[in-house]
């Protein structure tokens, strides 16, 4: 961030804006903002099986009604890019945490799928606009230079929520029960407007240029105009369809023989995060060092070179896969994202909103369409579906290419 507009924002004093604490304690505000905003988006996969029997539904559906809230995402995502220029970022961030917490508390009470489903799709709503209000506000307030780091600590947050968050609602779930995990959840989203109502302050409004005269759909086409950001938005639902395939339907696998593993056990097992949390906040750095493309590609091989330790039947195994997916898309999510928020040559906010729409929607069509194949064929096959995902991603990379109006080196 600037020295100036970001101390500001983290309600911190200028005098100390420069300083290598006052960095520290915006990089610790911008990640704790992430973790509180997506924390139980994927913490309910932990507990997948329980709500399997608790619903009395097959695995496919009750996945496909946990990721649900991926809908939500993408409706939110489209909603702020189509609205961005008029949202305040500070009021859209705290209102959208706050509501938040309602659909997650109602979740400990709904009755059935249907409106378990629905309760999700809700809760993606506004964890997706607090999102990306959160990246447009970081792509507005941050210099060229501090971009791709900001954006890495974001991304770093949501990486820490999965860990922490499946760590919390496995224990949560086994010790008190399945209500008490959503009620837990709906505290932490209060937490997160607690936090942005004391840190972040209202940001100047955007100076009027070309792009203020113009409609939202006029923008919308610039951006898809723009080949390397139609590529970005595609890389995105790649991503996530890899991500959600992997870490949804892979606790059936190891909650069933040969690995067996318990519902306590299987919490643990997401420290596979771990590792993610230590690599992701240098994406950043080796965008800008290495360029966009290689980062991109060098990410996408770790996480594919993760898949065939997956269909080994030893719980080592299965975690040393898993800790190479994780560690490998995250880095990809922080890359592309930091792409998208340099290469946007229009308000940054509806790109960010596209982006986040696509990457989201990518998440629940992998969740639809692996899960008939992990029902229908089996892991394996579940497994090779994620890889053509990563390959089309890598595919996908080429187009990025960078741009010329962009500040930072992309490619």
């Amino acid at each position: 961030m600037t020295s100036a507009g970001s101390s500001h924002a983290a309600g911190i004093p200028r005098a100390a804006a420069s300083s290598a604490g006052a960095a520290l304690v915006r990089t610790l505000v911008i990640g704790l903002t992430a973790f509180l905003t997506v924390v139980d988006l994927f913490a309910t996969q932990s507990i997948l099986p329980s709500l399997t029997v608790a619903y009395g539904v097959t695995p496919a559906e009750m996945g496909t009604a946990v990721n649900a809230s991926t809908m939500g995402m993408a409706v939110a995502g489209l909603a702020v890019a189509f609205f961005s220029r008029r949202i305040d970022r500070r009021t859209g961030i705290l209102f959208s945490l706050m509501a938040l917490s309602v659909p997650t508390a109602l979740l400990a009470v709904a009755p059935g799928l249907l409106s378990f489903t629905i309760l999700r799709v809700t809760q993606g709503l506004f964890m997706a606009s607090a999102f990306a209000l959160t990246l447009a506000y970081l792509g507005e307030q941050c210099s060229a230079k501090d971009a791709a780091g900001a954006f890495a600590a974001y991304i770093t947050g949501n990486v820490a929520s999965n860990l922490v968050g499946r760590l919390v609602s496995a224990a949560l779930a086994d010790q008190f029960g399945l209500a008490w995990n959503f009620y837990a959840f709906a505290a932490l989203n209060l937490a997160g407007a607690v936090l942005v109502y004391f840190t972040i302050a209202r940001s100047a409004p955007m100076q009027p240029g070309a792009a203020s005269v113009r409609g939202p759909l006029q923008i919308w086409a610039q951006h898809l105009a723009n080949k390397p950001l139609r590529a970005a938005f595609a890389i995105g639902f790649c991503i996530l369809f890899a991500f959600i395939g992997t870490f949804t339907y892979v606790n059936f696998v190891l909650v069933r023989p040969p690995v067996s593993v318990g519902m306590m056990q299987l919490g643990f097992v997401y420290f596979v995060f771990l590792p993610s949390v230590l690599t992701t906040p240098l994406a950043g750095r080796a965008a800008n060092r290495f360029g966009t493309r290689r980062t991109l590609w060098a990410s996408l091989a770790v996480a594919g070179i993760g898949l065939p330790l997956m269909l080994a039947p030893d719980l080592y195994a299965i975690m040393a896969g898993l800790t190479l997916v994780g560690v490998g898309t995250f880095f990809a999510q922080a890359t592309a994202t930091g792409f998208v928020g340099r290469a946007a040559t229009a308000d940054r906010g509806s790109a960010s909103g596209i982006y986040l729409a696509c990457y989201f929607f990518g998440g629940l069509v992998g969740s639809a369409v692996l899960g008939q194949l992990f029902d229908g064929l089996g892991w394996a096959a579940c497994v090779a579906g994620i890889g053509a995902s990563l390959a089309a991603a890598a595919l996908l990379a080429i187009l990025l290419k960078k741009h010329p109006l962009q500040t930072a080196q992309a490619g």
